[in-house]
């Protein structure tokens, strides 16, 4: 489906109308449809069934970001790089400071940005004005109270949740509540970031007080009863109301909101200066109390909503307890499952997926292109030391601390460079691929090439046979948090993308472990002294800030370590903590794009040393022969040390993309982000 992205044509266009089922669809081509599909608005709005399948697209647009393009674009932040064949793709492009090529058709785009059949851009527009289409035809549905609600409350919640996806990349747009006619050209000016979130906050208000906590328990979800897992209810409301208020109290919003003139954002120099730390108290508490109310809810299992467990008896190869209900790995794929979506417990907000399009490209993007061992092209994402370096130990610590703008080794880690992979984070192990990894479990079809090469194990150190930048890695390690190393081409018989694995992912938007971290982020940023972060406010008072980040440790070790023990030294000042708790987010959430939006709220993106990417250079101490029998954690290696690959040009005007020139000489007040 291909739009005009002019805005006015967005807002003002000819929407067609379907009435159709109740059941989530894929996202397909609206302007190609059957001309039979196609019926008057007293059709679409006149009862409960028709009116829902008119909502129903909204769900569709929700852009896959794994499936929006041929290859990975989402991680713009420090934690990812490509290979020189993916180079084209945004996320190098931000490392260049190329903010424009999202407007260039001629380049492969990130997934907000015409990618796929569904992107942010085009469709945000497009879905705001489908949802207050709706509103406005509300009355003319007949039907119960209890069906308005919920198409009101999902048209609401729609509103509030594309304007603020766009909010996050591009700051501060007009806020859309009014479907305009063609004739009926709007000239709306800009808001700030805290205005435009302000309303985003009202209509997740709206949608909390409408929407039901489980569509099962209601009259008109019953005739869906099973299938409304992907429904938008009252808990995502409540949590992206707490997201927005975190969001908006953020130390970049609060600096624009400072710093605005006559509504339009300005930044105060190239550099944060540090104000990192700077939040807006006022927003902040209202996110602590926003997440607070919902960590209640999952305190006192009133949601259906937990932590997945972290329990594998082979964390490598991502072989689960069968012991537990859940499983951790489980919130990103899913295999031999039945084309389960993936999310399990523990996924709170995501849009519909293609189960099939898995297999096409995005499980051949993480792994070792050397002579074949995983195929199709030459792309390759892989993470940088700098996120491996956020991987503490096993016992807790960070292994690096950051002062004035540099990495320095923390004391209590008690972190060896000569066994620089032993006892580290569980989660380490299981999202990252170094060196010795048995990649390839399968090796009967192996050429000899490839057992000359001994390919089957991992050999990433510096000059090795997957070192090689080209089809390898340039910083020493491969992902596999998001598709395990089996998807490779001699274990995906019994693994991998062969349809008959039914191997399914998807990355969902939010999910509980953020909620975690947003409370604790939001708790620290209101204290005034070290003890409040240890006390549990009256509007959670089963849960501290720092008991929100002891809940994401204890449930990935077999070890008690609380960090108010181990971790004496982050719990002496609130900006000590917040450190931690963003080391914390760093890895918990790697390689799920929320790390730019991350460094860029902080006023980090223009700051040593987020604005250099590395690599790990080491050598090899042990025979190739000796990983066959040992675990490569334990390997000794020689001059261990990093060296850097990418330095980032950011300056102060990419703290936002540019809007398209084309929009921003519509008319007067519409005004292009600075410095762009």
């Amino acid at each position: 489906m291909k739009y005009n992205n002019n805005i006015k044509t967005l807002l003002c266009g000819s929407l067609l109308l379907l009435a159709g089922g109740a059941c989530l669809t894929s996202c397909t081509d609206w302007l190609d449809k059957d001309p039979e599909s196609i019926v008057a608005e007293d059709e679409a709005f006149k009862n409960y069934r028709n009116f829902q399948g008119y909502i129903e697209e909204i769900y569709s647009k929700i852009p896959n970001k794994e499936q929006a393009n041929y290859c990975s674009g989402w991680n713009m932040g420090d934690d990812a790089v490509h290979n020189p064949e993916g180079y084209p793709h945004i996320d190098h492009q931000v490392d260049l400071g190329n903010y424009r090529d999202i407007w260039d058709p001629a380049t492969p785009k990130q997934w907000w940005v015409n990618g796929g059949n569904c992107s942010l851009w085009n469709d945000s527009w497009y879905c705001i004005r489908k949802c207050n289409m709706g509103i406005e035809q509300i009355k003319s549905m007949i039907g119960t109270d209890e069906e308005r609600d919920l198409l009101l409350g999902q048209m609401y919640f729609f509103r509030a949740w594309w304007h603020f996806e766009l909010m996050c990349y591009f700051g501060g747009l007009p806020y859309i509540d009014k479907a305009f006619e063609a004739t009926d050209i709007p000239e709306l000016p800009r808001l700030s970031f805290q205005e435009c979130a302000d309303r985003c906050a009202q209509d997740f208000e709206k949608a909390y007080e409408l929407l039901p906590l489980d569509w099962d328990e209601t009259l008109a979800g019953m005739q869906t009863s099973g299938k409304n897992d992907l429904r938008v209810n009252k808990f995502m409301a409540l949590c992206y109301l707490g997201k927005v208020y975190l969001w908006a109290g953020s130390p970049l919003m609060k600096e624009f909101e400072k710093a605005k003139d006559g509504g339009v954002p300005q930044l105060l120099g190239a550099s944060s200066n540090g104000k990192t730390y700077d939040y807006d108290v006022a927003y902040c508490q209202k996110a602590a109390e926003t997440f607070g109310r919902a960590l209640e809810m999952v305190s006192r299992k009133t949601v259906k909503y937990r932590l997945a467990e972290f329990r594998y008896t082979n964390i490598y190869d991502h072989e689960r307890d069968e012991n537990y209900e859940t499983n951790y790995s489980d919130i990103f794929y899913t295999h031999a499952q039945n084309w389960l979506q993936p999310g399990t417990c523990e996924a709170i907000f995501r849009g519909p997926s293609n189960a099939d399009g898995s297999n096409w490209n995005n499980s051949k993007i993480f792994g070792p292109k050397v002579l074949g061992i995983v195929p199709h092209d030459n792309i390759i994402h892989h993470p940088t030391a700098n996120l491996i370096d956020q991987y503490g130990m096993s016992n807790g610590q960070p292994i690096y601390l950051i002062q004035n703008g540099e990495y320095v080794l923390n004391p209590e880690a008690d972190w060896d460079p000569e066994h620089p992979y032993n006892n580290r984070d569980p989660r380490f192990y299981h999202d990252i691929v170094f060196d010795g990894f048995h990649y390839v479990l399968n090796t009967e079809n192996f050429t000899d090439a490839q057992k000359n090469l001994q390919l089957d194990y991992c050999s990433l150190y510096t000059g090795g046979a997957m070192r090689a930048i080209d089809n390898g890695s340039s910083t020493g390690y491969f992902i596999q948090k998001l598709v395990p190393h089996q998807c490779n081409e001699y274990d995906r018989w019994c693994y991998g993308w062969e349809a008959g694995n039914t191997f399914h992912t998807y990355l969902p938007y939010m999910r509980l472990a953020d909620i975690y971290l947003m409370y604790a982020e939001a708790q620290a940023a209101i204290s005034t002294s070290a003890k409040q972060l240890k006390e549990k406010p009256v509007y959670c008072p089963s849960l501290s800030a720092v008991d929100a980040i002891n809940a994401l440790r204890d449930r990935v070790s077999s070890d008690d370590y609380p960090m108010e023990r181990v971790l004496p030294q982050f719990m002496d000042t609130r900006e000590h903590f917040i450190d931690e708790v963003r080391r914390e987010r760093a890895v918990e959430l790697a390689f799920e794009g929320f790390r730019w939006c991350d460094l860029q709220r902080w006023l980090l993106l223009t700051e040593p040393p987020y604005t250099v990417k590395y690599s790990h250079e080491f050598e090899r101490l042990e025979k190739d022969d000796w990983f066959k029998t040992h675990d490569p954690k334990d390997q000794k290696v020689g001059n261990f040390h990093k060296e850097e690959l990418i330095s980032r040009r950011l300056e102060s005007k990419h703290y936002w993309f540019p809007l398209p020139d084309k929009d921003i000489y519509l008319y007067t007040g519409y005004s292009q982000n600075p410095g762009w």
